[in-house]
């Protein structure tokens, strides 16, 4: 049984408003009253609301990006890692669905340096992404494609995922199930 601190649960919750009430609307009274102590207490586990984005956005991001080196740096054929590329990006978003929520929702609130610094680990994500699908391409796996387009399409049909789980902290969607079900929709779009 895994036991949260204090922080965790602090900080949890602080994510869940976030997520309810959006970045700018959600005040650390706000986090203070959902938790039940004051707002100066708020400051013992986080010194701003911005430090809060940040941690959740840097270390879901990072988790991301592991997650794709690993796989790239595997001996796996291009169109298994691929999948496993998908895999893995489902796999976080039903475990981190509101980390998640707020790298599609809210990390335009960033202030900087954190803005650009969060925009060039989104770019090289997506063009790792890219990358994977230019060389199954190139290896004649893949059909030929506009690699922007097919990016852009491909990102965007699993990065709704989390929402399945952030409307009541549950879903219905059996993650596993989805995961084959968005793997063979994307690869009857990809495969040669």
């Amino acid at each position: 049984m895994k036991v949260s601190t204090k922080k965790e649960e602090f900080l949890q919750e602080s994510l869940k408003l976030i997520h309810e009430k959006g970045f700018k609307a959600t005040t650390m009274r706000d986090i203070a009253d959902r938790l039940g102590f004051d707002v100066s207490n708020s400051y013992n586990y986080i010194k701003s609301k911005q430090e809060i984005l940040e941690s959740f956005l840097f270390r879901t991001s990072n988790e991301f990006h592991d997650s794709m080196n690993n796989i790239m740096g595997s001996n796996y054929p291009i169109d298994e890692k691929l999948k496993q590329v998908i895999s893995a990006h489902i796999k976080i978003a039903s475990q981190r669905p509101y980390e998640v929520a707020l790298m599609v929702n809210e990390w335009r609130n960033l202030k900087e340096p954190k803005y650009t610094q969060y925009v060039e680990l989104r770019d090289t994500y997506e063009q790792k992404f890219g990358d994977l699908l230019k060389e199954g391409i190139d290896n004649h796996i893949f059909k030929a494609m506009d690699i922007e387009i097919a990016t852009a399409v491909i990102l965007s049909s699993i990065r709704w995922f989390y929402d399945k789980y952030t409307n009541d902290g549950k879903s219905n969607l059996n993650p596993i199930e989805l995961e084959r079900q968005i793997i063979d929709f994307v690869f009857n779009g990809v495969l040669l």
